[in-house]
């Protein structure tokens, strides 16, 4: 009997296939370009040597897991559906994961409660400092675009990564997330879809909107926070961070989003980009009551071995968020650009 199965042509992705960074980010490149495993002996023997001596927070490993992550997203134009589960590629992603990972665990600390870390994330420091505050008292119109565009990275996929924990939390837990990620989904209104609101930010602020259009613009530290999150999100073994993750991005949310709604309206920015900002500043305030006691609080209190993930996943995110910050203000710092746009 012949079977009606056949390999799934390409989507209808559109984005093309970003320029490579180095080794890594060349071979994954060129396999994705070619028919799937065409590549596939190249691509294991990557996953020796060459991971092992990559830069663990380098722009060729990140842009490699990247495009490697975006294959459970929306794909690349003319890349084949079925390199999504090529067992080659998924064997040298996991091997550039675990060197990712293991950069993190020797910089996050580790012990804790959680409950100690959520009040720590809520609390609001007047004289902080990093983008939102530079930009909210200093920054330039040039400086927010650059900021924007940065962020684009995540914002037009918002939401769509810890999405992926759903399934792999149980009752209350559960319920409450699905809850939250409802309201970053526009509650059912496409237009209002978060990742609809900031493309149309970006449209109000004159800058490319295109999904991904600035992925070859962009290094290391705009892309680790995103693989960040689909690294929590693909594997159940990690559901407690991706939780957490989710907990602490809607805790530390609303006040930076105030201060970006006072910078875009400081700067002159259409009410368009004002209003992604805005939308989060409510929002969130209610989403952080939601992920510290209905998420957070019930997965921990029915699984309290998860608890180490739930304030891993909460580190990790200021970790990758405090390098971006870095990133930024170092170069706004020296009068030069962060990002060409």
């Amino acid at each position: 009997m012949t079977s009606t199965l056949s390999s799934a042509p390409a989507g209808h992705a559109d984005a093309e296939l970003p320029a490579p960074r180095g080794p890594l980010s060349q071979s994954v490149i060129r396999a994705l370009a070619s028919e799937p495993g065409s590549g596939s002996t190249a691509l294991a023997d990557l996953a020796g040597s060459a991971v092992t001596d990559a830069d663990p927070y380098g722009d060729d490993l990140h842009l490699a897991l990247y495009v490697c992550y975006e294959l459970h997203y929306r794909s690349f134009t003319g890349v084949d559906d079925a390199w999504e589960w090529n067992p080659d590629l998924l064997r040298l992603r996991g091997a550039m994961e675990a060197l990712f990972l293991d950069h993190l665990r020797a910089r996050v600390p580790t012990g804790g409660s959680v409950n100690d870390e959520m009040d720590a994330l809520a609390t609001e420091h007047v004289d902080g400092s990093g983008p939102s505050y530079h930009l909210r008292d200093h920054g330039t119109a040039e400086q927010m675009r650059e900021y924007l565009a940065h962020r684009s990275l995540y914002h037009l996929k918002e939401a769509d990564p810890h999405a992926w924990a759903i399934p792999r939390l149980q009752g209350q837990a559960k319920a409450a997330y699905v809850a939250v990620e409802f309201d970053e989904f526009g509650g059912g209104r496409g237009s209002r879809m978060h990742q609809v609101l900031f493309r149309d930010l970006l449209d109000a602020a004159g800058l490319d909107s295109s999904y991904l259009g600035y992925l070859d613009h962009v290094g290391a530290p705009t892309l680790a926070p995103v693989n960040l999150m689909s690294f929590f999100g693909l594997h159940r073994r990690w559901r407690g961070a991706a939780a957490g993750h989710l907990a602490a991005t809607e805790i530390t949310s609303s006040p930076g989003s105030s201060r970006l709604v006072t910078a875009l309206r400081r700067l002159g920015f259409a009410e368009q980009c004002v209003a992604f900002y805005a939308e989060h500043v409510e929002a969130d305030a209610v989403h952080e009551q939601v992920m510290r006691h209905d998420v957070v609080g019930d997965l921990v209190a029915n699984d309290p071995a998860l608890e180490a993930d739930v304030v891993f996943g909460m580190r990790a995110l200021g970790y990758v968020e405090d390098v971006l910050a870095a990133h930024l203000m170092e170069a706004w710092a020296e009068a030069r650009p962060s990002i060409t746009l």
